[in-house]
């Protein structure tokens, strides 16, 4: 099965997903992105592992939204409570227009620091890693702050998969996805819920 066809609008995707986890208001479109954030980041591995173990990014990063999904339904977690300024919809979006230039103009030297990685998978990582730096910079509740954490755990995963394809790297790289889904789930149950109206 050959995807090359799915590189370009797997970072067009990444891109997009990452700056609705930013701006989303939602907590369901929110995990909904995450959820489609790693379709993106299935196709970008894809380009260096086999099917079975990309599949297994796939897998983990879905079971991971899902959890999360699932404890913030169960207990009404307060998701966009702190919307002050700078932290504005079109504070954040000038800061996505910057971080995208950034990442563009350091791409041609950035090939040089991990060889054999292909251009599209240098920049999908480096905006995923960026983008999550960028969300956990301008956000401080429970919920945001994890999904700024798996952002940048998919980026770093796409750069870690053009250098190392062994089985039980993938098999750690998901575990760690899988843990962090449960330790959020963990502090989303023990923070404070938002009183019925």
């Amino acid at each position: 099965m050959n995807l090359a066809f799915l590189v370009f609008p797997a970072i067009i995707l990444l891109v997009i997903t990452s700056t609705g986890l930013l701006i989303s208001r939602s907590w369901r479109a929110s995990i909904g992105l995450l959820a489609l954030q790693y379709v993106g980041v299935f196709i970008l591995v894809y380009q260096s592992w086999p099917v079975e173990m990309a599949m297994v990014k796939l897998i983990a990063g879905w079971i991971s939204a899902a959890v999360i999904g699932l404890m913030v339904s169960s207990t009404r977690a307060v998701f966009e409570a702190d919307e002050v300024w700078p932290a504005g919809r079109l504070f954040r979006l000038f800061m996505v227009l910057l971080v995208i230039i950034a990442v563009w103009s350091v791409i041609p030297q950035a090939m040089s620091w991990l060889p054999g990685i292909s251009p599209s998978q240098m920049a999908g990582g480096l905006i995923l890693i960026s983008m999550g730096i960028l969300h956990l910079s301008l956000i401080t509740l429970p919920l945001r702050v994890i999904l700024g954490l798996f952002t940048f755990l998919a980026g770093f995963e796409i750069l870690y998969a053009a250098v190392e394809s062994s089985i039980l790297v993938a098999g750690l790289l998901s575990g760690i996805t899988l843990t962090l889904a449960l330790i959020g789930a963990y502090l989303l149950s023990v923070q404070p819920v938002e009183e019925e109206v």
